[in-house]
């Protein structure tokens, strides 16, 4: 399941054998993808959450990059989400208070997916990609930078919180 499972507009990602539980689901969330058998789901879910790790970190290394160039983080916003630098990451959750409404950035990071949780999963990426021979470079990079950032006391953030340690490095 991708989202916090408090609303029923999550994203639920089933691997297993199919079977008729799929109205059951249907409660859970407003998208079911049947992705194979035992197991495949939870791949598909460390695939994708790798690929937020780095779309939040590009994210903030570029917020931060505008910051110090005097850009107006309210414009960048306005001409980025409109554009194709566009992302969940920033149209949902961006790392900048105010400048969405419900991102985490605006309750001081209080966590709907804590970066623990992403550093967990950016590990069963990173198991997996070994395991399958793939050199995962950017997801390498993210996780080494999440498990610095939790590390650092910080894994009971929410994940968009890595904004702070790219602002202090």
């Amino acid at each position: 399941m991708t989202g916090t499972g408090k609303s029923a507009s999550d994203v639920v990602i089933v691997g297993a054998a199919r079977t008729p539980f799929g109205k059951l689901l249907g409660a859970m969330g407003a998208s079911i993808t049947h992705c194979g058998p035992a197991g495949t789901g939870q791949a598909v879910k460390a695939c994708n959450n790798m690929i937020l790790a780095v779309h939040q970190i590009v994210l903030s290394e570029a917020l931060v990059l505008g910051e110090r160039l005097g850009l107006d983080p309210q414009a960048f916003f306005d001409v980025v989400s409109n554009a194709t630098g566009n992302s969940w990451a920033l149209s949902v959750n961006a790392p900048i208070p105010g400048l969405v409404k419900g991102s985490p950035a605006n309750r001081d990071f209080e966590p709907g997916f804590a970066a623990t949780l992403m550093l967990e999963d950016l590990g069963l990426a990173m198991e997996a990609a070994e395991q399958t021979d793939t050199d995962t470079v950017l997801g390498r990079i993210a996780a080494n930078q999440y498990a610095k950032f939790v590390e650092g006391g910080n894994g009971g953030k929410g994940f968009s919180a890595i904004i702070d340690q790219v602002r202090h490095s």
